[in-house]
Protein backbone atom coordinates (compact mmCIF):
# COMPACT_ATOMS: atom_id res chain seq x y z
CA UNK A 1 0.00 0.00 0.00
CA UNK A 2 1.22 3.48 -0.89
CA UNK A 3 -0.25 6.36 1.08
CA UNK A 4 0.99 9.95 0.77
CA UNK A 5 -0.35 12.95 2.64
CA UNK A 6 0.28 16.39 1.17
CA UNK A 7 0.11 19.25 3.65
CA UNK A 8 2.17 20.85 6.40
CA UNK A 9 1.87 20.12 10.09
CA UNK A 10 0.75 23.64 10.98
CA UNK A 11 -2.60 23.10 9.25
CA UNK A 12 -5.41 22.14 11.61
CA UNK A 13 -7.08 20.10 8.87
CA UNK A 14 -3.87 18.22 8.13
CA UNK A 15 -3.62 17.43 11.84
CA UNK A 16 -7.19 16.08 11.75
CA UNK A 17 -6.14 13.60 9.06
CA UNK A 18 -2.94 12.74 10.91
CA UNK A 19 -4.88 12.01 14.08
CA UNK A 20 -7.03 9.55 12.13
CA UNK A 21 -3.91 7.94 10.65
CA UNK A 22 -2.42 7.66 14.14
CA UNK A 23 -5.59 6.00 15.42
CA UNK A 24 -5.31 3.52 12.55
CA UNK A 25 -1.57 3.01 13.13
CA UNK A 26 -1.15 3.58 9.39
CA UNK A 27 2.14 3.90 7.55
CA UNK A 28 2.27 6.94 5.27
CA UNK A 29 4.61 9.45 3.70
CA UNK A 30 4.10 13.16 4.09
CA UNK A 31 5.03 15.89 1.64
CA UNK A 32 5.15 19.25 3.38
CA UNK A 33 3.12 21.91 1.54
CA UNK A 34 3.41 25.08 3.60
CA UNK A 35 0.26 27.20 3.62
CA UNK A 36 2.00 30.14 5.33
CA UNK A 37 4.51 30.31 2.47
CA UNK A 38 1.81 30.04 -0.18
CA UNK A 39 3.01 26.67 -1.45
CA UNK A 40 -0.51 25.28 -2.06
CA UNK A 41 -0.77 27.73 -4.95
CA UNK A 42 2.38 26.54 -6.68
CA UNK A 43 1.76 24.79 -10.01
CA UNK A 44 2.80 21.35 -8.77
CA UNK A 45 0.24 21.45 -5.97
CA UNK A 46 -2.55 22.94 -8.08
CA UNK A 47 -2.34 19.74 -10.10
CA UNK A 48 -3.23 17.89 -6.89
CA UNK A 49 -5.85 20.38 -5.65
CA UNK A 50 -7.13 22.89 -8.21
CA UNK A 51 -8.27 25.28 -5.48
CA UNK A 52 -4.89 25.37 -3.71
CA UNK A 53 -5.85 23.71 -0.43
CA UNK A 54 -4.45 21.08 1.92
CA UNK A 55 -4.68 18.28 2.85
CA UNK A 56 -4.58 16.00 -0.18
CA UNK A 57 -4.15 12.24 0.03
CA UNK A 58 -2.88 9.85 -2.62
CA UNK A 59 -3.69 6.20 -1.88
CA UNK A 60 -2.33 3.69 -4.38
CA UNK A 61 -2.79 6.23 -7.17
CA UNK A 62 -6.27 7.34 -6.06
CA UNK A 63 -6.30 11.00 -5.10
CA UNK A 64 -8.73 12.38 -2.53
CA UNK A 65 -9.18 16.10 -1.77
CA UNK A 66 -11.19 17.88 0.95
CA UNK A 67 -10.84 16.82 4.57
CA UNK A 68 -14.36 15.42 4.96
CA UNK A 69 -13.91 13.13 1.97
CA UNK A 70 -10.39 12.16 3.05
CA UNK A 71 -11.32 11.10 6.57
CA UNK A 72 -14.42 9.22 5.41
CA UNK A 73 -12.39 7.37 2.80
CA UNK A 74 -9.44 6.53 5.03
CA UNK A 75 -11.68 5.40 7.87
CA UNK A 76 -13.36 2.96 5.50
CA UNK A 77 -10.34 1.57 3.64
CA UNK A 78 -7.69 1.40 6.38
CA UNK A 79 -7.62 -1.38 8.94
CA UNK A 80 -7.92 -0.57 12.61
CA UNK A 81 -10.67 0.87 14.80
CA UNK A 82 -13.33 2.90 13.04
CA UNK A 83 -13.78 6.51 14.08
CA UNK A 84 -17.29 6.54 12.62
CA UNK A 85 -19.99 5.71 15.19
CA UNK A 86 -21.86 2.46 14.59
CA UNK A 87 -25.38 3.88 14.94
CA UNK A 88 -27.38 6.55 13.11
CA UNK A 89 -27.89 8.75 16.18
CA UNK A 90 -24.21 9.12 16.96
CA UNK A 91 -23.22 9.34 13.29
CA UNK A 92 -25.54 12.33 13.03
CA UNK A 93 -23.87 13.90 16.06
CA UNK A 94 -20.36 13.58 14.67
CA UNK A 95 -21.49 14.79 11.23
CA UNK A 96 -23.22 17.78 12.80
CA UNK A 97 -20.02 18.62 14.69
CA UNK A 98 -17.99 18.28 11.52
CA UNK A 99 -20.37 20.51 9.58
CA UNK A 100 -20.59 23.13 12.32
CA UNK A 101 -16.81 23.29 12.57
CA UNK A 102 -16.39 23.66 8.80
CA UNK A 103 -19.11 26.28 8.40
CA UNK A 104 -18.81 28.33 11.59
CA UNK A 105 -15.91 27.10 13.72
CA UNK A 106 -12.69 27.17 11.74
CA UNK A 107 -13.03 30.72 10.40
CA UNK A 108 -13.82 32.16 13.80
CA UNK A 109 -11.12 30.24 15.64
CA UNK A 110 -8.60 31.44 13.05
CA UNK A 111 -9.61 35.04 13.70
CA UNK A 112 -8.60 34.50 17.33
CA UNK A 113 -5.47 32.38 17.20
CA UNK A 114 -4.33 33.93 13.93
CA UNK A 115 -4.41 37.35 15.58
CA UNK A 116 -1.80 36.16 18.06
CA UNK A 117 0.14 33.47 16.21
CA UNK A 118 -0.17 34.07 12.44
CA UNK A 119 -1.23 37.70 11.92
CA UNK A 120 0.17 37.91 8.39
CA UNK A 121 -1.83 34.82 7.38
CA UNK A 122 -5.13 36.55 8.28
CA UNK A 123 -4.23 39.94 6.84
CA UNK A 124 -3.03 41.60 10.02
CA UNK A 125 -4.26 42.14 13.56
CA UNK A 126 -7.82 43.39 13.46
CA UNK A 127 -9.18 43.91 16.97
CA UNK A 128 -12.81 43.91 15.88
CA UNK A 129 -12.37 40.60 14.05
CA UNK A 130 -10.66 39.15 17.12
CA UNK A 131 -13.54 40.16 19.42
CA UNK A 132 -16.13 38.76 17.02
CA UNK A 133 -14.05 35.61 16.66
CA UNK A 134 -14.02 35.08 20.41
CA UNK A 135 -17.79 35.39 20.73
CA UNK A 136 -18.55 33.27 17.69
CA UNK A 137 -16.03 30.62 18.74
CA UNK A 138 -17.75 30.37 22.13
CA UNK A 139 -21.07 29.99 20.34
CA UNK A 140 -19.66 27.11 18.32
CA UNK A 141 -18.21 25.43 21.40
CA UNK A 142 -21.49 25.79 23.27
CA UNK A 143 -23.37 24.07 20.47
CA UNK A 144 -20.82 21.26 20.19
CA UNK A 145 -20.93 20.68 23.93
CA UNK A 146 -24.73 20.48 23.71
CA UNK A 147 -24.35 17.82 21.03
CA UNK A 148 -21.88 16.00 23.29
CA UNK A 149 -24.20 16.17 26.28
CA UNK A 150 -23.07 13.97 29.16
CA UNK A 151 -20.93 11.69 26.98
CA UNK A 152 -17.14 11.90 27.20
CA UNK A 153 -16.77 12.68 23.49
CA UNK A 154 -18.85 14.61 20.98
CA UNK A 155 -20.61 11.56 19.56
CA UNK A 156 -20.52 9.05 22.37
CA UNK A 157 -18.14 6.96 24.41
CA UNK A 158 -15.28 6.98 21.89
CA UNK A 159 -13.55 9.75 19.93
CA UNK A 160 -14.92 10.33 16.45
CA UNK A 161 -14.26 12.62 13.55
CA UNK A 162 -16.11 15.54 15.15
CA UNK A 163 -13.58 15.47 17.99
CA UNK A 164 -10.68 15.26 15.57
CA UNK A 165 -11.99 18.28 13.67
CA UNK A 166 -12.26 20.48 16.74
CA UNK A 167 -9.16 19.59 18.74
CA UNK A 168 -6.43 21.00 16.43
CA UNK A 169 -8.03 24.45 16.33
CA UNK A 170 -8.46 24.42 20.09
CA UNK A 171 -4.78 23.57 20.45
CA UNK A 172 -3.88 26.86 18.80
CA UNK A 173 -6.39 28.79 20.87
CA UNK A 174 -4.78 27.27 23.98
CA UNK A 175 -1.52 29.01 23.02
CA UNK A 176 -3.12 32.45 23.30
CA UNK A 177 -4.21 34.72 26.13
CA UNK A 178 -7.78 34.48 24.84
CA UNK A 179 -8.05 30.78 25.71
CA UNK A 180 -9.74 31.27 29.12
CA UNK A 181 -12.45 33.41 27.52
CA UNK A 182 -13.03 31.17 24.49
CA UNK A 183 -12.99 27.99 26.57
CA UNK A 184 -15.38 29.24 29.26
CA UNK A 185 -18.15 26.94 28.03
CA UNK A 186 -19.93 24.32 30.14
CA UNK A 187 -18.55 20.84 29.52
CA UNK A 188 -15.59 21.98 27.47
CA UNK A 189 -12.77 21.60 30.01
CA UNK A 190 -13.49 17.91 30.63
CA UNK A 191 -13.63 17.19 26.89
CA UNK A 192 -10.44 19.15 26.28
CA UNK A 193 -8.53 17.21 28.95
CA UNK A 194 -9.61 13.92 27.35
CA UNK A 195 -8.53 15.05 23.89
CA UNK A 196 -5.13 16.22 25.07
CA UNK A 197 -4.58 12.82 26.68
CA UNK A 198 -5.20 10.89 23.45
CA UNK A 199 -2.02 9.35 22.01
CA UNK A 200 -3.13 10.44 18.53
CA UNK A 201 -3.33 14.05 19.71
CA UNK A 202 0.03 13.90 21.45
CA UNK A 203 1.71 12.26 18.45
CA UNK A 204 0.60 14.96 16.01
CA UNK A 205 1.87 18.11 17.72
CA UNK A 206 3.08 20.56 15.04
CA UNK A 207 6.85 20.84 14.99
Amino acid sequence: MSLTLYGFDGSTYVRTVKMLLAEKDADFDQVQVNVIKGEPHLPEHLVRHPFGKVPVVDHDGFRVIETAAIVAYLDEVLPGPSITPDNAHDRARTHMAQGIYDAYGYGNLVQVFGYHLFPDFIGGQNEDSRRKGIENSKRVLRELMKIKGSDPYIAGQEPSIGDFYLAPGCAYIAMTKDAPQVFSVDGFSEWWKRMQALPSFQATQPQ
